[in-house]
């Protein structure tokens, strides 16, 4: 008992260390992300008013669902991290804190 209890609070330690950091930078890049695209959104809405562009919604939100599909597919693989439960506790509440602060 003695050898695992270092063992899981190592792992408690550097997980939500870990995922305060990471928590903390996903939320500040995800703000720059979400305004670069709306920039970007407007940009082309404007050409498309313009008559420079001609945007095809239904591919674009094709394209969309496709990548959203991909994600969601991509997270199954996370199954099979189950052995790295404390790990991912305390690096799901250090996420959480960080990008609450972030």
């Amino acid at each position: 008992m003695s050898a695992v209890l270092p063992s899981v609070v190592y792992q408690l330690g550097v997980g939500g260390i870990g995922g305060f950091i990471v928590g903390y930078a996903m939320k500040k890049i995800s703000k720059l992300i979400v305004v670069l695209i709306g920039l970007f959104i407007t940009f082309l809405l404007y050409l498309g008013t313009r008559g420079i562009i001609s945007i095809n919604y239904g591919e674009l939100w094709g394209a969309l669902d496709d990548l959203l599909g991909f994600a969601s597919q991509a997270a199954t693989w996370l199954i099979s991290f189950i052995s790295l439960l404390p790990f991912m506790g305390s690096f799901l509440a250090g996420f959480l804190l960080g990008f609450k602060l972030g």
